[in-house]
């Protein structure tokens, strides 16, 4: 549970950051408005197409641990009624 709540700082945190990047960009930018807006448009598909990888890779790695405590719990399921059986 604690690495969950980890993931979701670090993704809140990379959203808020792109957030003030992107404010502080149109302030200072050296870029006309159609550039810079091309530029944002840009960098905010990279950084969706980076989000959605990781969630990717998150669920992946989830439904890998699922399968692993699935086999132990038959595993523990097949112990135990071997257990009774020889009883």
């Amino acid at each position: 549970m604690a690495k969950f709540n980890d993931s979701g700082k670090v993704i809140g945190g990379m959203i808020v950051g792109g957030l003030i990047g992107g404010a502080l960009g149109l302030l200072f930018a050296p870029y006309k408005g159609s550039r810079t807006r091309k530029l944002l448009a840009n960098g905010a598909k990279d950084m969706a197409g980076e989000i959605k990888s990781k969630m990717k890779e998150k669920a992946s790695e989830l439904r890998d641990k699922a399968e692993e405590l699935e086999d132990l719990a038959k595993e523990k399921v097949h112990k135990v009624v071997s257990s009774v059986n020889h009883k």
